[in-house]
């Protein structure tokens, strides 16, 4: 594949990576190309979310949606390029997402009784089916993530169900805050790799 002509020296380097990761499944070249771009994408999201965690959440989102697709990346513009653009239209849909529904529909939680219910305030605008749909969402997470190690089910658990903080996680298990983040990056990894395999239940 030809290289574009005006690539710096820097996106010739990038593209070197890439064709690692994706000839070889070079790890080590994937981890790079994070390594290179995660504070860049970083910053880039805070600006547009103003919100820590979920800069953090979607930088790791941008990141596993670029890798997927990295076969479908072509060298006519810089990877940085081509990777700002995935982790910007991946927040623009976030934003909409969080404007256009204020509260988790997805998110369950226990009533008295230990029970579990979803609470969704918008439920008149779903029907039936919708609803159905959106109760056995909430089943299958719970089983997929019911399959992952204690280690990585709590940590998921205590992020996306409790909805707590990298601060409070950190704090509750009396761990640095950069091994959370890390642990959960490797949580989440492991939540694709299964969903991956659930045959398109999602």
């Amino acid at each position: 594949m030809e290289l574009g002509e005006n690539l710096s020296d820097k996106a010739v380097y990038d593209y070197g990576l890439v064709r690692r990761a994706l000839d070889h499944g070079d790890q080590k070249a994937f981890a790079e190309l994070m390594q290179r771009y995660r504070d860049s994408v970083y910053f880039m999201l805070l600006k547009m979310v103003n919100n820590k965690d979920d800069a953090d959440d979607l930088t790791i989102e941008a990141f596993g949606k670029a890798f997927k697709r990295l076969s479908q990346y072509t060298p006519n513009f810089a990877f940085s390029t081509w990777l700002f653009k995935i982790a910007t239209n991946n927040c623009i849909d976030h934003i909409r997402k969080k404007k256009n529904n204020t509260f988790s529909i997805d998110k369950p939680f226990q009533d008295d009784e230990g029970g579990e219910m979803t609470m969704d305030l918008r439920s008149e605008q779903l029907d039936p089916e919708e609803k159905v749909m959106k109760k056995q969402k909430v089943m299958l997470m719970h089983e997929v993530v019911e399959k992952l190690k204690p280690r990585y089910k709590m940590l998921i658990e205590m992020r996306y169900f409790e909805e707590l903080s990298y601060e409070e996680i950190a704090e509750k298990l009396e761990l640095p805050l950069g091994t959370v983040k890390a642990q959960l990056f490797r949580a989440r990894e492991f939540l694709q790799n299964i969903l991956k395999n659930s045959h398109g239940k999602f």
